[in-house]
């Protein structure tokens, strides 16, 4: 398991979008703006998302690894490892109660699943 510093899991919850980026089935980069939240007890990054979505459809593609990456000027932390797609209506509320706490309050969507990042390497300036 990742160790996670104060200054870093500080870092994740100040208000910054980030990018994440998915490996298409062809193998290119797909690299989109995100809302992230951290759970550092639970070595997860959770995106919240439409199930239809590009970045949802790479996540759930058989052994696909996802990197978010966070930057306020000189900081940032990028954050690697393996995605699962969760559908689960536990799983999904706990991303949005989270999503919730960090960004505002997400628009309704019946389609919203949760793209969660087994973490399992970090670099950055902020650890």
């Amino acid at each position: 398991m990742v160790e996670f510093g104060d200054a870093m899991v500080e870092f994740w919850r100040e208000y910054h979008l980030c990018t994440l980026t998915t490996l298409r089935p062809d193998g290119t980069a797909h690299v989109v703006p995100v809302g992230v939240t951290l759970d550092p007890e639970a070595g997860l990054a959770r995106i919240i998302c439409d199930g239809g979505s590009r970045k949802a459809r790479n996540a759930a593609l058989p052994g696909a690894r996802a990197v978010v990456c966070q930057v306020d000027k000189g900081r940032y932390t990028t954050l690697e490892g393996t995605a699962t797609v969760r559908r689960e209506p536990e799983a999904v509320a706990e991303a949005v109660r989270r999503y919730t706490e960090r960004y505002r309050t997400p628009r309704e969507n019946p389609n919203r699943v949760v793209i969660e990042i087994r973490i399992d390497r970090v670099i950055g300036s902020v650890k």
